[in-house]
């Protein structure tokens, strides 16, 4: 199975819409991967709660079937974790799940 994972930390909202989440969008309806998931990690965190021209883009990647999370120490610290849940992402220990992605089969791309 061909499994993607895309970090996403950069806080940069063009990095945000030009790469992140206009190829997050397309990757399963197009058949690009069979299973993907976006990682927040760092100022994509603040970014993505605070700007809802980035949700709205965000909201069609998540529509695509492609899973996301957040870390939550990051979000914790952003003061962000509530709102981020309340997009459909999961707070979680991102080191650890990026550690089994990398040891195992997935294809990791950041930004």
């Amino acid at each position: 199975m061909d499994k993607l994972l895309i970090v996403w930390s950069s806080g940069e909202v063009e990095v945000a819409k030009k790469l992140v989440l206009l190829y997050g969008s397309v990757v399963l309806p197009r058949g690009y991967w069979d299973e993907a998931h976006l990682m927040i990690w760092g100022p994509s965190a603040k970014l993505l709660a605070e700007n809802t021209e980035v949700q709205e883009m965000f909201t069609k990647v998540v529509d695509s079937g492609v899973a996301s999370s957040v870390c939550v120490v990051c979000s914790d610290d952003y003061g962000v974790t509530e709102q981020l849940r309340s997009l459909g992402v999961e707070p979680i220990h991102t080191g650890e799940f990026l550690t089994e992605a990398l040891k195992n089969d997935w294809k990791v791309v950041t930004f």
